[in-house]
């Protein structure tokens, strides 16, 4: 179902075409921190990253409220304190609304899972009462 790349990565061999195969990664360590930063360092690659941005949970909506919310207040700060103290708060204001939308947005992701899989877990619970009071109508005795 998988095959081993041989640099760490496990890739899976779906039904998806060959080049959209994503990576799997394993969370294994070797215990030397220099040896596991410089394997992480050979994963990143920046434009596979920016090709796969529409399918990270809640980055759109995130990058698009930072940009937004930061042209706004670096306009605003640019037209009362002069560009370099404007373009400063515009990049600050970015960071912090995008960082805070992704959180928000990342943690009711987290929340509707814990939900469903509640959901889960009790409905054969309710399927099992259900059945119990329709074969014993006379109410246990």
């Amino acid at each position: 179902m998988s095959s081993d790349s041989g640099d760490g990565t496990q890739v899976a061999s779906s039904s998806q075409p060959s080049g959209s195969r994503r990576p799997v990664y394993r969370v294994e360590t070797t215990g030397n921190f220099w040896q596991d930063t410089r394997e992480a360092f050979k994963r990143i690659s920046i434009a596979d990253d920016f090709q796969r941005l529409g399918e990270i949970p809640c980055a759109r909506n995130s990058l698009m409220s930072g940009i937004a919310s930061g042209v706004g207040v670096g306009v605003i700060r640019v037209m009362s304190a002069g560009f370099l103290v404007g373009s400063h708060w515009a990049v600050g204001t970015f960071m912090l609304v995008s960082l805070g939308t992704w959180t928000v947005c990342q943690r009711n992701i987290e929340a509707e899972r814990w939900k469903l899989q509640k959901v889960v877990e009790e409905m054969p619970k309710r399927f099992i009462k259900q059945k119990d009071t329709t074969t014993d109508p006379s109410g246990g005795s």
